[in-house]
């Protein structure tokens, strides 16, 4: 792939990321709420979750799901589901932190990373539209007819979870360094948890009533 294209891929895909969406609410709420570690560790999960849809799409599992409205069905509701799951929780300790803030701080402490991980990860590999998203968009940079197209697409689709990665990054450092610095406004960070939550509901549902491709 000549140079240019491979700049072209790197900044739209960095403008991608840019763009607020589920993965960047779930990275902010805990990189806010229980400071810069917890928002990086939520990035890696998300970003291992994309890595599942990479290499699924480069072997043609993410095109059969796409193809087959049963398949997509089943993961859209698991998606859908957890997506709503994961929102009730930060619902419910979001409102749930409204009274002592010393409290609550101590409690979010207690959060296991590895359970950070996990939400990040299933939210995006239960979610069918970021494989169909790696449909869409990887193949637009590899020349039709190309004799390397499945390592072509691995290599760009990592690529792409890499740059995402460092954004995301960057996403977590910064609500971070907002929250510290918040001063008076501090208190109203117990309900960050709520805002995020009842977002991540409304992705939920939205999924829900996401209909199958009917074509690539």
């Amino acid at each position: 792939m000549p140079t240019h294209q491979w700049i072209l891929f790197v900044a739209a895909g960095v403008l991608l990321n840019l763009t607020p969406g589920p993965d960047v609410f779930f990275i902010i709420a805990h990189a806010a709420r229980r400071g810069v570690r917890a928002g990086v560790v939520a990035a890696l999960g998300i970003s291992a979750g994309c890595c599942v849809h990479v290499l699924a799409a480069a072997v043609g599992v993410s095109a059969l799901v796409a193809a087959s409205a049963t398949a997509f069905g089943v993961l859209k509701w698991l998606g859908a589901i957890y997506l709503v799951y994961v929102g009730v929780r930060m619902l419910i300790a979001g409102l749930g932190g409204s009274g002592s803030s010393g409290a609550r701080g101590a409690a979010d402490t207690q959060v296991a990373l590895t359970t950070v991980f996990r939400r990040g990860f299933l939210t995006n590999v239960l979610n069918p539209k970021v494989a169909l998203f790696f449909l869409a968009f990887v193949p637009q940079f590899i020349a039709p007819g190309s004799a390397h197209a499945p390592a072509m697409f691995l290599a760009l689709g990592l690529l792409f979870t890499f740059n995402s990665t460092l954004v995301n990054t960057g996403w977590a450092c910064a609500a971070a360094w907002a929250a510290r610095r918040a001063g008076a406004m501090q208190r109203a960070m117990c309900w960050l948890d709520g805002v995020a939550g009842s977002l991540f509901i409304g992705f939920g549902v939205k999924l829900a009533l996401t209909d199958a491709p009917a074509r690539l």
